[in-house]
Protein backbone atom coordinates (compact mmCIF):
# COMPACT_ATOMS: atom_id res chain seq x y z
CA UNK A 1 0.00 0.00 0.00
CA UNK A 2 1.41 3.40 -0.90
CA UNK A 3 1.28 6.56 1.15
CA UNK A 4 -1.21 9.25 0.39
CA UNK A 5 0.13 11.88 -1.96
CA UNK A 6 -1.83 14.66 -0.27
CA UNK A 7 0.65 17.44 0.51
CA UNK A 8 0.92 18.51 4.14
CA UNK A 9 -0.05 22.07 4.90
CA UNK A 10 0.95 24.70 7.45
CA UNK A 11 3.34 23.83 10.24
CA UNK A 12 2.93 20.10 9.60
CA UNK A 13 4.74 20.52 6.27
CA UNK A 14 7.85 21.61 8.20
CA UNK A 15 7.71 19.40 11.30
CA UNK A 16 9.62 16.40 9.89
CA UNK A 17 12.32 18.65 8.47
CA UNK A 18 12.62 20.56 11.76
CA UNK A 19 13.09 17.40 13.78
CA UNK A 20 15.59 15.89 11.31
CA UNK A 21 17.72 19.02 10.92
CA UNK A 22 17.84 19.88 14.61
CA UNK A 23 18.42 16.26 15.68
CA UNK A 24 21.59 16.30 13.59
CA UNK A 25 22.58 19.68 15.05
CA UNK A 26 21.88 18.85 18.69
CA UNK A 27 22.69 15.15 18.65
CA UNK A 28 19.51 14.46 20.62
CA UNK A 29 16.21 13.63 18.91
CA UNK A 30 14.14 14.19 22.06
CA UNK A 31 15.51 17.71 22.52
CA UNK A 32 14.82 18.47 18.85
CA UNK A 33 11.25 17.13 19.09
CA UNK A 34 10.59 19.14 22.27
CA UNK A 35 11.95 22.32 20.73
CA UNK A 36 9.95 21.78 17.52
CA UNK A 37 6.78 21.16 19.49
CA UNK A 38 7.33 24.34 21.53
CA UNK A 39 7.85 26.36 18.34
CA UNK A 40 4.70 24.96 16.74
CA UNK A 41 2.67 25.64 19.90
CA UNK A 42 3.87 29.27 19.86
CA UNK A 43 2.75 29.59 16.24
CA UNK A 44 -0.65 28.06 16.94
CA UNK A 45 -1.24 30.18 20.05
CA UNK A 46 -0.74 33.32 17.99
CA UNK A 47 -2.11 34.07 14.54
CA UNK A 48 -0.20 31.83 12.06
CA UNK A 49 -1.42 33.92 9.13
CA UNK A 50 0.80 36.83 10.27
CA UNK A 51 3.97 34.86 9.56
CA UNK A 52 5.71 35.87 6.36
CA UNK A 53 7.92 32.76 6.29
CA UNK A 54 6.66 30.03 8.64
CA UNK A 55 9.56 27.70 7.83
CA UNK A 56 12.21 30.29 8.73
CA UNK A 57 10.33 31.27 11.90
CA UNK A 58 10.05 27.66 13.04
CA UNK A 59 13.74 26.93 12.36
CA UNK A 60 14.85 30.06 14.25
CA UNK A 61 12.53 29.23 17.17
CA UNK A 62 13.84 25.67 17.44
CA UNK A 63 17.44 26.91 17.24
CA UNK A 64 16.86 29.47 20.00
CA UNK A 65 15.13 26.91 22.24
CA UNK A 66 18.00 24.42 21.85
CA UNK A 67 20.68 27.06 22.54
CA UNK A 68 18.76 28.21 25.63
CA UNK A 69 18.62 24.62 26.85
CA UNK A 70 22.37 24.16 26.41
CA UNK A 71 23.04 27.42 28.23
CA UNK A 72 20.83 26.42 31.15
CA UNK A 73 22.39 22.97 31.42
CA UNK A 74 25.85 24.55 31.46
CA UNK A 75 24.88 26.90 34.26
CA UNK A 76 22.91 24.57 36.50
CA UNK A 77 25.06 21.48 36.91
CA UNK A 78 28.52 22.89 37.63
CA UNK A 79 29.48 22.54 41.28
CA UNK A 80 33.13 21.73 42.05
CA UNK A 81 33.58 18.86 44.49
CA UNK A 82 35.81 20.93 46.77
CA UNK A 83 32.90 23.31 47.35
CA UNK A 84 30.60 20.55 48.63
CA UNK A 85 30.27 19.72 52.31
CA UNK A 86 31.78 16.39 53.33
CA UNK A 87 28.29 14.89 53.74
CA UNK A 88 27.39 15.85 50.13
CA UNK A 89 30.33 14.05 48.50
CA UNK A 90 29.35 11.04 46.42
CA UNK A 91 30.06 7.77 48.16
CA UNK A 92 31.85 4.91 46.45
CA UNK A 93 30.50 1.91 48.30
CA UNK A 94 30.60 -1.02 45.90
CA UNK A 95 33.85 -2.90 45.27
CA UNK A 96 33.99 -2.05 41.55
CA UNK A 97 33.45 1.70 41.98
CA UNK A 98 37.14 2.59 42.03
CA UNK A 99 37.84 0.56 38.88
CA UNK A 100 34.85 2.14 37.07
CA UNK A 101 36.01 5.61 38.12
CA UNK A 102 39.52 4.95 36.79
CA UNK A 103 38.06 3.62 33.52
CA UNK A 104 35.80 6.66 33.17
CA UNK A 105 38.71 9.01 33.80
CA UNK A 106 40.83 7.26 31.17
CA UNK A 107 37.96 7.45 28.65
CA UNK A 108 37.43 11.12 29.47
CA UNK A 109 41.10 11.89 28.82
CA UNK A 110 40.94 10.10 25.45
CA UNK A 111 37.70 11.87 24.48
CA UNK A 112 39.12 15.28 25.44
CA UNK A 113 42.29 14.60 23.46
CA UNK A 114 40.14 13.93 20.36
CA UNK A 115 38.75 17.48 20.45
CA UNK A 116 40.41 20.29 18.50
CA UNK A 117 42.70 22.41 20.71
CA UNK A 118 40.48 25.53 20.95
CA UNK A 119 37.40 23.41 21.63
CA UNK A 120 39.21 21.53 24.40
CA UNK A 121 40.55 24.78 25.88
CA UNK A 122 37.08 26.33 25.97
CA UNK A 123 35.59 23.26 27.62
CA UNK A 124 38.30 22.99 30.27
CA UNK A 125 38.32 26.72 31.04
CA UNK A 126 34.56 26.71 31.51
CA UNK A 127 34.04 23.38 33.30
CA UNK A 128 37.21 23.07 35.33
CA UNK A 129 38.35 26.63 35.84
CA UNK A 130 34.88 28.18 36.10
CA UNK A 131 35.44 30.99 33.60
CA UNK A 132 32.36 32.61 32.06
CA UNK A 133 31.86 32.49 28.32
CA UNK A 134 32.71 36.18 28.05
CA UNK A 135 35.96 35.68 30.01
CA UNK A 136 36.92 32.73 27.81
CA UNK A 137 36.22 34.73 24.65
CA UNK A 138 38.46 37.57 25.86
CA UNK A 139 41.20 35.19 27.05
CA UNK A 140 41.32 33.22 23.77
CA UNK A 141 40.58 36.13 21.44
CA UNK A 142 37.42 34.61 19.96
CA UNK A 143 33.75 35.63 19.95
CA UNK A 144 31.26 34.59 22.62
CA UNK A 145 29.29 32.89 19.86
CA UNK A 146 32.32 30.77 19.02
CA UNK A 147 32.73 29.87 22.70
CA UNK A 148 29.10 28.68 22.72
CA UNK A 149 29.68 26.61 19.58
CA UNK A 150 32.81 25.03 21.06
CA UNK A 151 30.95 24.19 24.28
CA UNK A 152 28.10 22.56 22.37
CA UNK A 153 30.54 20.63 20.20
CA UNK A 154 32.55 19.43 23.20
CA UNK A 155 29.44 18.47 25.17
CA UNK A 156 28.00 16.55 22.23
CA UNK A 157 31.32 14.76 21.62
CA UNK A 158 31.81 13.83 25.28
CA UNK A 159 28.20 12.63 25.62
CA UNK A 160 28.71 10.36 22.61
CA UNK A 161 32.12 9.07 23.68
CA UNK A 162 31.19 8.47 27.32
CA UNK A 163 27.69 7.05 26.84
CA UNK A 164 28.91 3.54 27.72
CA UNK A 165 29.80 4.79 31.21
CA UNK A 166 26.30 6.04 32.03
CA UNK A 167 24.49 4.12 34.78
CA UNK A 168 21.99 1.66 33.38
Amino acid sequence: MSRSSTPKKGWLAHYGELVAVWTRWSGNRQDAEDAAQDAVVRVLENDPSTLVNARAYLHRSVHNRLVDGYRRSGVLDVVPLHELDEAEHPLLTDPDAQARTAELLASLKVALAQLPLKCRQVFLLHRLEGYTQEEIAAKLGISVSMVEKYMIRASRHLRKELQNHAPH
